[in-house]
């Protein structure tokens, strides 16, 4: 609900109510909210959807919005998402711009009406017009995005700065991000550390999680381990997956904090319960290592698998291990494969190497020395130090097993891999 425009608490009740019964729509609506908050008088949600109802039929667009808000929420009424749109509307045409904001939302989630992008940053434009800050932020993310409107990343950038210079810490941290990787403006990352420390200090735990990645990096501001883990910290026990994910980092290898396995365990626990990949796979390594825990094969694959099936590229290559090995699970030549190439599919050069052994010595897979050799070529093209040696071990092992006309086969398909897998800048 709203506040009111009139503050019940500053009139007698027995005004508001003499009021109310006489047909004063904003006394009735007044005596609504406090009806809705239980200030002065019982909670009683239904009474205020009466009272609501009662100055919303009299045209009171703050009513009108109320009892929409009553309808969405359920409160005093059943739900009825339809109904809600409704009174939204007809709040929303008066010019009522919580209303209208309201209407995109609507609009935007397909609740009481077809979805409708284009029609959502319109009644977001219309409140963003009057200064409303949320109305903003979601007309700047449609500009940055082209959802609903052109992408413009001039426009979104334009929206993101009004509706954080109001305070809004969802637009601080856009224009954080924006400054930060340079996406949209020329790349500032003082300007970013502003930004992030702006929605930060008002308890923000996107914005703390953010500040925490400048300070670890050194970007915008001095390189400080421990500053980046205080952030962290503040995000994580806000329930923040990110923050918990990094601060467990900072726990298991001793970066901001003192060394504590136990400790990096219980954050990636809190993190990897929330479906954070980065932290299933974390968590099951510390499982497979026994660091911070008992040692145990199964909890590790069962780890690994919630991550590789979002798509980890190094926990399918863990799973793909534990499947070669025999560990945790019964072993499977075919289904350590199948994992190895998700995982070498996404460039990761360790899983490129198992897949090649096992072309190499056909195990799991019918033997095949060109793709053997093609795969220890990416590999050893990523890898460094013993393990690329090792790789480039094993390319020159499966050349002696090819014709010249093979060797120039592996190169082609190499390249042809490397031009449809452009590698991050």
């Amino acid at each position: 609900m709203t506040e009111s425009e009139t503050d019940p608490s500053a009139k007698s009740f027995d005004d508001l109510r003499a009021g109310a019964k006489v047909g004063n729509s904003e006394a009735q609506y007044n005596l609504g909210v406090a009806y809705a908050e239980g200030t002065g008088v019982p909670l009683d949600a239904a009474e205020a959807v009466r009272l609501y109802r009662l100055s919303a039929d009299q045209g009171y667009a703050p009513a009108q919005y109320n009892l929409g808000g009553m309808y969405r929420q359920g409160q005093g009424v059943p739900h009825d998402d339809v109904e809600a749109m409704r009174w939204y509307r007809l709040a929303a045409e008066q010019g009522f711009a919580l209303a209208q904001v309201n209407l995109g939302l609507m609009y935007a989630n397909g609740r009481g009406v077809s979805q409708d992008h284009v029609e959502a940053m319109r009644w977001y434009r219309l409140a963003a017009e009057q200064g409303f800050a949320l109305a903003q932020v979601n007309l700047g993310f449609g500009h940055a995005h082209g959802v609903g409107v052109p992408q413009d990343d001039f426009e979104a950038v334009r929206c993101y700065r009004l509706a954080a210079d109001q305070g809004n810490p969802d637009a601080q941290v856009a224009l954080g991000f924006i400054y930060s990787t340079g996406s949209s403006v020329p790349q500032d990352d003082a300007e970013a550390v502003r930004w992030y420390r702006l929605a930060a200090e008002e308890g923000f735990a996107l914005a703390q999680v953010g500040l925490g990645g400048m300070y670890r990096q050194g970007q915008g501001v001095p390189q400080d381990d421990a500053e980046a883990m205080c952030w962290y910290r503040l995000a994580a026990e806000q329930g923040l997956a990110d923050a918990q994910y990094n601060l467990g980092l900072g726990c298991a290898h001793g970066v901001g904090v003192p060394q504590d396995a136990a400790e990096a365990v219980r954050w990636f626990r809190l993190s990897a319960d929330q479906g954070y990949a980065d932290a299933q796979h974390n968590l099951g390594f510390m499982y497979d290592a026994g660091q911070g825990v008992q040692q145990n094969d199964a909890e590790a694959v069962r780890w690994y698998r919630l991550a590789a099936d979002l798509g980890d590229a190094g926990a399918q290559y863990n799973l793909g291990t534990m499947y070669g090995t025999g560990r945790g699970v019964a072993q499977d030549n075919a289904e350590a494969e199948r994992w190895y190439r998700l995982a070498a599919e996404q460039g990761e050069a360790m899983a490129q190497v198992s897949l090649g052994v096992l072309y190499a010595t056909g195990q799991g897979l019918p033997q095949d020395y060109v793709q053997a050799h093609m795969w220890f070529i990416l590999a050893a093209s990523r890898l460094t130090g013993e393990a690329r040696e090792g790789a480039v071990g094993n390319r020159d092992r499966v050349a002696g097993q090819l014709t010249p006309d093979d060797l120039i086969e592996t190169q082609r398909l190499a390249r042809e891999w490397e031009a449809a897998h452009p590698r991050d800048p």
